[in-house]
């Protein structure tokens, strides 16, 4: 038998251009679990999802993995599991269906104003780290550079798209939505059924790093957090 045949082999998918180091800080258990991170790639011009997924899927290479997407990666991760087995399916600050998407991008797919958004500015962020601007908003600048490296414009006009107008109608049977109440892109006002972390903002994989180390080896194993 094959020393690693134990191992749980555990995907990471990073949120809209964002690089994979989100997930720096998210430690498991080494002896039970291997992280791998995924990366985006630049979709062919018009793409459809099914042939991205299937084109991220090529670095998917163990049987019934554990996915875990956060934000866009959650749609995406959703997807990849409606082609192949999963031993577990975790959402982290997403969506489970169109219908917990907040009312701007519901109005934005309807009007096809995502169409008209300046992506091309996208690798500017940076710059307001040089603006005389508060130093939130320069730290805030600094965080945007750090973990969003995704700055191509055809990949951004792809994912608002794909994103703001996603018609999946009902959640995935079996997956784990985890949420926090302090999520400005998607309000947890929209999200049912999801496991709520008091005081997560959308960057939670970022900033509450403790909180999913102490709870995903439960959440991977028993499909449930495991209390103190």
């Amino acid at each position: 038998m094959n020393e690693n045949s134990t191992i749980t082999h555990v995907y990471f998918m990073p949120g809209m251009a964002a690089n994979p180091t989100i997930f720096e800080h998210i430690k498991l258990p080494e002896n039970d679990y291997k992280i791998h991170w995924l990366k985006w790639k630049i979709p062919y011009h018009n793409e459809c999802m099914h042939s991205y997924i299937t084109r991220m899927l090529e670095d998917v290479v163990h049987p019934n993995p554990v996915l875990i997407g956060v934000s866009f990666g959650g749609v995406i991760v959703q997807e990849m599991a409606k082609l192949i087995p999963v031993k577990r399916l975790i959402l982290i600050s997403t969506v489970k269906s169109k219908h917990e998407l907040p009312s701007r991008m519901k109005f934005a797919s309807k009007t096809g104003l995502y169409k008209i958004l300046p992506t091309s500015l996208a690798g500017r962020l940076g710059d307001l780290e040089k603006l005389p601007v508060g130093e939130f908003t320069k730290k805030r600048a600094h965080l945007y550079k750090q973990y969003l490296s995704v700055s191509d414009k055809q990949y951004l006009d792809w994912a608002i798209q794909k994103m703001v107008c996603w018609d999946q109608e009902e959640p995935m049977e079996g997956a784990i939505h985890i949420h926090g109440d302090a999520d400005i892109v998607f309000p947890i006002k929209n999200i049912e059924n999801c496991i709520v972390v008091e005081g997560g903002t959308h960057i939670m994989i970022i900033n509450r790093f403790r909180w999913f180390n102490k709870y995903l080896p439960s959440l991977i194993t028993e499909g449930k957090m495991q209390e103190d």
